[in-house]
């Protein structure tokens, strides 16, 4: 499964955003997708989980109450609501699922498959 990752762009600190990340072919069931972070330097860092249902979520310390993680399984897309953004937000996020580790899978090499990121940039 290949991912595509969209939506990033240059953004004003407390603005929001709303990233998307869907595969590159339809494919068939639901699947759990995780949304990562990564900025030059440091590792890629887990942001939130959702799973295949839509009914179960769960979220990094550091994006938590303004950040949402959600599905359209109709539309085969899995959004990132990014709220009040700060300049310490900016980095790549990545998308990923293929993962079979108790939930919630917040370690990289819990997934196999990636979608190739999407740059945020926050201006302070």
């Amino acid at each position: 499964v290949q991912l595509q990752a969209s939506g990033g762009g240059l953004m004003q600190a407390g603005s929001s955003l709303r990233l998307s990340c869907t595969p590159s072919r339809r494919t068939s069931g639901t699947y759990t997708v995780g949304w990562f972070r990564q900025t030059p330097g440091k590792e890629r860092e887990f942001v939130a989980i959702i799973s295949g249902s839509g009914d179960w979520t769960y979220y990094a310390d550091s994006v938590k109450g303004r950040f949402t993680i959600s599905r359209d399984n109709d539309k085969n897309t899995v959004y990132l609501r990014l709220n009040n953004l700060k300049p310490e937000d900016t980095a790549v996020y990545y998308c990923a699922t293929g993962t079979k580790t108790p939930w919630p899978a917040k370690e990289v090499s819990d997934y196999a498959y990636w979608g190739q990121g999407t740059l945020v940039t926050v201006s302070s």
